[in-house]
């Protein structure tokens, strides 16, 4: 078997590296505890911090303890890495509690039970737990005075928001990097942990760590970075029509999540493979062949989809999702439950608010599936309206209760793709 290094080279997982052959030998030696941290910056994770949540998971999966860090302390500092601009603080309260949502996304991903990985089950831990009661003069007397300034202003995270004309950056974001390096510290004190892994931009943050263990402790630890994920043709991966992809299924639904990964182009489909499951080098490699040689099929779509989407919503939201998009496309929305067709509303198709009694040709007008009454009356006509699985070709049709799924849905496809979810007003009652 490749080391575990090797493996993630050949996944495409290594960006930068404190000491190659001395982790090679470190990891290899006995089970080691590593960590990545993570900030409360919102209510959820998002897609991106699946690359970082599963490279703990790999590191477990290779018997070594992994411990997630959230960001309760840092999270209300504000890190400056990859920003252009100050992050807005938040108040303690809601960091708090979107620590507490976030601690349950990580739990997903490493198992935490001691004893089921081969070792010593793995953590969840919050910064602020150590910072809470740190004393500011405590804190510059033993920490900062191993920080040289001249060092911290040439950290690509200061260094460019300098550079940037008008920006600057305040002493809170400043010191961010001190803090971070004391999550390091204090791992290694409590944990004997002895290595960081996290995106590449946080490198600058994660090397001031290891020297802060070694000044302090004379400890050895190190350092590993993943790249930032990036779609082939150059744009923000991360991002839908909708905005942000969430890991929580509130903000982005279960069926939204799998149409963000069933949507991959073929060129990203064999590198987001490899980041963002934990297949074998076989079946990522089968898939891509699959999307080479039948790309019409996308077969490597669907396993991607399936894969990232059981991960983080279960098999019981995958199942719904791809009934949800099974039914899309063959246009049997009846057999969809009230639960489906409510992620639809929430961020699945575009959707309009009509009032109950509402003509169906007023109601396609509003919608836009049409631009005049005598446009939508013309489109029945010809037998390409169907409303609620059924070919309307009536003109004078009333959305009612009678006709509504759920008494609130009325699900109108205009054509064999276009989709549009027309939804009884609030406050109605329901007939």
């Amino acid at each position: 078997m490749a080391s575990l290094l090797n493996a993630l080279d050949q996944r495409g997982l290594l960006a930068q590296i404190s000491d190659r052959q001395g982790l090679d030998r470190h990891l290899a030696d006995r089970p080691r505890t590593v960590y990545a941290g993570f900030d409360p910056t919102a209510s959820s994770l998002q897609a991106g911090n699946l690359v970082t949540a599963l490279m703990l998971r790999r590191f477990q999966l290779r018997g070594h303890r992994p411990i997630a860090v959230i960001g309760g302390a840092t999270g209300l500092i504000g890190d400056p890495s990859g920003r252009v601009d100050e992050r807005a603080l938040h108040d303690r309260d809601t960091v708090q509690q979107w620590s507490a949502t976030i601690r349950e996304q990580l739990s997903r991903f490493i198992d935490l039970d001691r004893g089921r990985a081969g070792n010593s089950g793995g953590l969840v831990l919050n910064n602020l737990d150590w910072t809470r009661e740190l004393d500011v003069i405590s804190f510059l007397r033993d920490i900062g005075k191993h920080f040289s300034v001249n060092a911290m202003v040439q950290r690509d995270s200061v260094r460019l928001r300098l550079a940037r004309e008008g920006a600057g950056i305040s002493y809170t974001e400043f010191s961010y990097m001190l803090l971070q390096a004391y999550d390091f510290l204090e791992l290694v004190r409590r944990h004997d942990c002895t290595m960081q892994v996290g995106g590449s931009d946080q490198w600058g943050n994660i090397v001031s760590g290891v020297d802060l263990a070694r000044r302090v402790l004379h400890r050895q630890t190190y350092a590993l970075t993943h790249p930032l994920i990036t779609k082939q043709d150059g744009t923000k991966f991360g991002k839908s029509a909708a905005g942000s992809v969430w890991l929580d299924a509130q903000r982005t639904s279960p069926y939204a999540f799998y149409q963000f990964w069933l949507n991959t182009a073929d060129a990203d489909v064999a590198p987001f493979l490899r980041c963002f499951t934990l297949l074998d080098a076989g079946e990522i490699g089968a898939a891509a062949a699959a999307v080479a040689e039948r790309p019409e099929r996308r077969d490597g779509q669907r396993l991607l989809a399936r894969e990232v989407t059981r991960m983080v919503h279960g098999e019981a939201a995958l199942s719904s999702a791809e009934r949800i998009t099974t039914a899309l496309f063959n246009g049997e929305v009846r057999a969809l439950g009230q639960d489906e067709i409510a992620q639809l509303e929430r961020d699945g198709i575009a959707n309009t608010a009509v009032a109950s009694g509402t003509g169906l040709l007023s109601a396609m007008v509003a919608a836009r599936l049409a631009t005049s009454n005598g446009a939508a009356r013309r489109l029945m006509q010809g037998g390409g309206v169907c409303v609620n699985g059924i070919v309307v070709d009536e003109p004078s049709m009333r959305l009612d209760g009678a006709t509504a799924l759920f008494g609130r849905y009325w699900m109108v496809r205009r054509g064999k793709r276009n989709w549009h979810l027309l939804v009884r007003q609030e406050g109605e009652k329901k007939r």
